[in-house]
């Protein structure tokens, strides 16, 4: 099997945990190219990965590749992308995968010079340990074989999911790409609570950290239930968790979480419009 060339343009924490994902799963490392502007950052993964190649030069590093994994900050994107256009041959015939926030495809594509293969992606953190959630989003004339290559090089790192319109993106970072932060929140107070009525710091998140594994290993081991019946499954009628879930109910949780989700994509949104 002749795996593609893909090339990152950036090796901060999501491109590392991409790359070193495939290689996990068996990309040979001497098919991967490494671009960044920290040489220090690149001779660690060469002492890592031997037959990795590295370069602070970008239109070196993407010369040859069949893939381009655009992972730069949004705000440099577009100064970084410049000089390749004409400085690669056949530059914009390959197939660009973006993890970057905030940049629709439509604006990709002008800083590609028309380019038309692009997919657009949304991992989140939890990718960094191989347990990601990653939307992806491409134009409907984009080829099986462009959305299959993408689709393998975001599930290395977790599972993924395909959007149908491009402003679903938005959702997808209410959903999965910033939600990490919600869960630390609530484990956060729940361990807080804990310390206030006299537990140890360390024994209070034992608990919550190994409750919080738990119950999302359950949902996914229990899929074929909805997460109200979960809920339910929990609770017996005049007991104690059945208290719990009243004050939330009371307090208005589920109103207080949607606001917390709109406001997320309307940030998006608003951030799309300023790249």
């Amino acid at each position: 099997m002749l795996y593609p060339i893909v090339t990152f343009i950036g090796a901060g924490n999501m491109a590392s945990a991409i790359f070193k994902g495939l290689i996990k799963q068996g990309h040979p490392a001497d098919r991967i190219r490494v671009s960044n502007r920290s040489q220090g950052k690149l001779d660690a993964l060469k002492q890592e990965f031997p037959t990795l190649h590295v370069s602070t030069n970008n239109a070196e590093a993407v010369a040859d590749a069949d893939v381009v994994v655009l992972a730069v900050k949004p705000q440099m994107m577009e100064d970084m992308l410049k000089p390749l256009t004409t400085e690669v041959a056949g530059f914009d015939q390959k197939l660009f995968v973006s993890v970057a926030a905030g940049i629709s495809i439509a604006r990709l594509q002008s800083m590609l010079n028309g380019a038309k293969r692009i997919v657009r992606t949304m991992p989140n953190t939890p990718s960094l340990i191989g347990l990601g959630m990653t939307g992806l989003f491409a134009q409907i004339d984009t080829s099986d074989a462009d959305k299959n290559l993408a689709d393998s090089l975001m599930a290395a790192v977790g599972k993924t999911a395909w959007v149908s319109q491009e402003a679903e993106i938005n959702q997808v970072i209410a959903a999965a790409g910033s939600s990490p932060a919600y869960f630390f929140m609530f484990m956060n107070a729940m361990q807080k609570s804990l310390e206030g009525m006299g537990m140890d710091s360390q024994t209070a998140r034992k608990l919550v950290e190994q409750a919080a594994i738990g119950s999302s290993q359950l949902a996914a081991h229990q899929s074929d239930k909805t997460l109200t019946e979960l809920t339910q499954q929990v609770t017996s009628k005049g007991g104690t968790t059945a208290q719990a879930v009243a004050t939330f109910e009371n307090g208005d949780l589920a109103g207080l979480v949607d606001q917390a989700m709109q406001a997320c994509v309307a940030r998006a949104e608003e951030m799309e419009k300023l790249l």
